[in-house]
């Protein structure tokens, strides 16, 4: 148990490493949105998805209602799903408990490290669910460690403002792996602005996101799964 313990953890800290100064980011952006620490942390153990969690925070400061709020992130976690099925065949004969306490960790982080090993033979369940764990924890204490030292950074200071759009932007950019991912980026920008156009509250945020996704999935179909790239 030690050695998968050590080993988990060895495979985890790349990840870990990456997530401190993403959490200390959302949980500074968070704070500036009204919320305070405790409620940060809660929203990370809940929810544990960054995207998700810097669409949350964006949309409370925008002032969403609660429905359009968890509709966006169920949309957005959606892909989850996908993770979670490919990942099961490594999983059969494991305990329902142990499974679910799995695949609350699940990311798209721990899920590419997890995959890969689980592919090369060389992986378990203890080790993943180590490595998921670890990866968890560090996003916790990161978002909630923001949460209080955004309390001492004034507001518009250092461009705090505007990293949020900068997250976003950057998330995007790392998206845009072939031809199909710029159209489908083009036609959510395009739906968005027309519906929010047309359409009260934040509506426009489930409006384009379902049907960019369907567009994209209908081209997918298609012209293949790449559809060339860029």
């Amino acid at each position: 148990m030690g050695d998968r313990f050590s080993e988990g953890l060895a495979a985890a800290w790349p990840i870990c490493l990456g997530y401190f100064p993403i959490g200390l980011s959302l949980g500074v952006l968070a704070q500036k949105g009204g919320l305070v620490p405790w409620q940060i942390g809660l929203m990370s153990v809940l929810v544990f998805a960054g995207g998700s969690q810097f669409i949350a925070v964006a949309m409370l400061g925008s002032g969403a209602s609660f429905p359009a709020i968890v509709t966006t992130t169920f949309m957005v976690n959606l892909r989850h799903l996908l993770m979670s099925s490919a990942l099961s065949v490594h999983c059969t004969g494991i305990r329902k408990r142990l499974l679910l306490l799995f695949a609350y960790g699940v990311t798209d982080e721990s899920f590419g490290v997890n995959m890969a090993r689980f592919t090369a033979g060389e992986w378990d369940i203890q080790r993943a669910l180590v490595l998921n764990q670890a990866a968890n924890l560090t996003w916790i204490v990161s978002t909630v460690c923001g949460g209080y030292l955004g309390q001492f950074i004034p507001a518009g200071a250092l461009g705090i403002d505007y990293a949020l759009t900068a997250m976003f932007v950057c998330l995007l950019v790392f998206q845009l792996r072939s031809r199909i991912f710029v159209f489908t980026a083009l036609i959510a920008a395009f739906c968005s602005v027309c519906a929010y156009l047309w359409l009260p509250g934040n509506a426009y945020v489930i409006v384009a996101s379902c049907v960019a996704a369907s567009a994209g999935f209908v081209m997918k179909r298609l012209f293949g799964e790449t559809g060339g790239t860029t």
